[in-house]
């Protein structure tokens, strides 16, 4: 295993720059932190291409998965803690950082079941708001997370640490709000939108079927384009002060009430 000992190393600098919005366009490439977000992308086909080691503070898991990787052809590189702490993100190091390619996320790669459940994200973009979402999505068997704007960062770090790695579970696509939108009534779904002023309570509308929850921010909402007509406009009851709850808040309740309607509680025990 070659040693890298300078954080001007070509290598480490090209991985650094995937921090940042501008360097993972350019690139193609996205930058994935700790060992379990490293697995469920290599276990999804994420085509990883380099990964970077620091023995002092990886475990055994860490080390096992680093000779996985390499054995898979993956380029594995050992680091001093030094350049390792350029790579890493914050304080949750566990000795091991990938980079993969960033997949294509086009709408027509998605292959659904004739009753997908799917999620729609427009203008959330905090990627931990993004990673929660998705990390419920997983829990809760949603078919497929569609970004449905320019401005959210499907795989910025963070959004990738707060999915747990899911976002390499839950099948992503992205394009604008009107391209989503003609695509989900081209491909027969049901659409209900999150909205404050909502016509029908969430418990109200069936789930059943080829069907789409759309989520906005909880700063701006949706745009008027979900207010087309066959939208149906949903809301949750808000009892107190506040007139609305972070969208992973949102998106939890609904995801599971259409568990609960499509009989799916078996599919396992939650835990915090």
């Amino acid at each position: 295993m070659e040693k890298i000992t300078s954080p001007q190393n070509p290598r480490v600098k090209n991985a650094i720059r995937l921090r940042d919005g501008r360097g993972r366009r350019r690139q193609g490439r996205m930058i994935i932190d700790g060992a379990r977000e490293i697995r469920r992308a290599f276990d999804a086909r994420v085509s990883v291409v380099e990964a970077f080691v620091c023995a002092a503070d990886c475990d055994q898991h860490a080390v096992e998965l680093a000779g996985q990787l390499a054995g898979a052809g993956v380029s594995v590189f050992e680091v001093t803690r030094p350049v390792f702490e350029k790579l890493a993100f914050g304080d949750r190091s566990e000795g091991l950082v990938a980079v993969a390619e960033i997949p294509d996320t086009g709408l027509d790669r998605l292959a659904l079941p004739s009753d997908a459940l799917v999620a729609v994200l427009e203008g959330v973009e905090k990627p931990g708001n993004v990673g929660a979402v998705l990390r419920t999505a997983d829990a809760a068997g949603i078919a497929a997370l569609i970004v449905a704007d320019e401005g959210t960062d499907l795989f910025n770090p963070n959004a990738i640490r707060a999915s747990l790695g899911a976002i390499f579970t839950v099948p992503v696509a992205a394009a604008p709000s009107r391209d989503v939108l003609e695509w989900l009534r081209d491909q027969g779904f049901s659409i209900h939108a999150a909205w404050v002023d909502g016509t029908a309570s969430y418990w109200q509308v069936p789930y059943r079927g080829r069907t789409a929850i759309v989520l906005g921010s909880e700063a701006h909402g949706l745009t008027d384009v979900w207010r087309s007509d066959g939208i149906t406009r949903i809301r949750l009851p808000m009892c107190g002060v506040v007139d609305s709850l972070n969208v992973s808040a949102t998106a939890a309740v609904l995801f599971y009430e259409a568990l609960r309607q499509r009989a799916g509680e078996a599919c396992g025990t939650a835990t915090s």
